[in-house]
């Protein structure tokens, strides 16, 4: 017997209401990443938190592509795009958790927020997305909101307050290149495979670090408080990584999206509760300036999909 068309819909509702709650459970722990990285940073340098971060997605992501057949699932094409999406990644972390050596993580993290507008505008460009003045404008006020914060970092801690904007950057290309591989390609052989190649290129950038001082790249053998710190943020990086995979099979990316912006709520929280942040007053109209943008960017290019009858494409988790 087929089920009724209010069954369908209760299903549907029910699917969407499981997405939403795991997509805030996801973000909601999702800073703990960073606050085990920012505690971890100093004394192990970034690129080996970084290299650990994607040992750990691999170890943990490996029994579900050997389950689901889709391990040796390549082709060279696949494989020139995963290596990509693999170095795309190691520069968002590796800029993002340097940042924390100096940075509060909640002031991180909003500017770190502008990567919405940045999608959007080099979807416009290299995509041939139709963007118009409204979102062209939100994005111009992001970014006046994102000056705000940064203005007063790069007074406390100098250029390393530019490198969320170079994480942000590297995300959103990474997510580009992520639309033209999510077509075709199962998600957990896409995260699997991005683990391997980004795993690869930090242990690259480690062996040419050895021995140069440097607190980015020579690598170090941690004692066993910074060896939790560093299995936090890989427990953490992944239990949020797959909580996102299934909300977003849940619920449609369009209504869980505004959601990544109780991020900054969380963060600030936790920077609160362990290093005792919190941002100014300056810093909070630009945190709010950030949110406000991002959320309108996200409303309007729903509203426009919506109208065209075309389901937004899910990011990649």
């Amino acid at each position: 017997m087929s089920n009724s068309p209010t069954s369908s819909s209760l299903t549907r509702s029910r699917d969407v209401s499981f997405g939403l709650t795991l997509m805030v459970i996801a973000v909601l722990i999702s800073p703990l990443i960073d606050i085990f990285a920012k505690l971890a940073i100093t004394t192990v340098p970034s690129a080996q938190i970084t290299a650990v971060r994607f040992v750990l997605q691999v170890i943990f992501i490996l029994p579900v592509v050997l389950i689901r057949g889709t391990l040796l699932d390549l082709t060279w094409k696949k494989t020139g795009l995963h290596m990509l999406r693999g170095g795309l990644l190691v520069v968002t972390m590796l800029s993002f958790i340097t940042t924390l050596k100096a940075m509060e993580v909640a002031d991180a993290i909003a500017i770190f927020f502008v990567e919405p507008i940045i999608l959007t505008i080099l979807g416009s460009i290299f995509l041939k997305e139709t963007i118009g003045w409204r979102r062209y404008t939100a994005c111009a006020v992001g970014f006046f909101g994102a000056l705000l914060v940064i203005q007063p970092s790069m007074q406390e801690v100098g250029w390393i307050a530019l490198l969320p904007i170079v994480s942000a950057f590297g995300l959103a290309v990474f997510l580009l290149v992520t639309r033209l591989v999510a077509q075709n390609e199962d998600p957990w052989s896409m995260q699997f495979h991005a683990g391997i190649w980004g795993a690869i290129f930090c242990g690259i950038l480690l062996f040419f670090g050895e021995g140069t001082g440097s607190q980015i790249f020579d690598p170090v053998i941690p004692d066993m408080t910074a060896s939790l710190y560093l299995l936090g943020v890989g427990v953490t990086a992944t239990i949020s990584g797959v909580l996102g995979v299934y909300a977003y099979r849940a619920a449609p990316a369009s209504v869980l999206a505004p959601l990544q912006y109780l991020e900054i709520v969380s963060a600030t929280i936790f920077g609160w509760l362990v290093f005792g942040d919190l941002p100014d007053a300056l810093k909070w109209l630009g945190i709010a300036i950030i949110i406000a943008s991002g959320l309108y960017i996200i409303w309007r290019e729903r509203k426009i999909n919506k109208s065209a009858s075309v389901a937004p494409v899910s990011p990649a988790i």
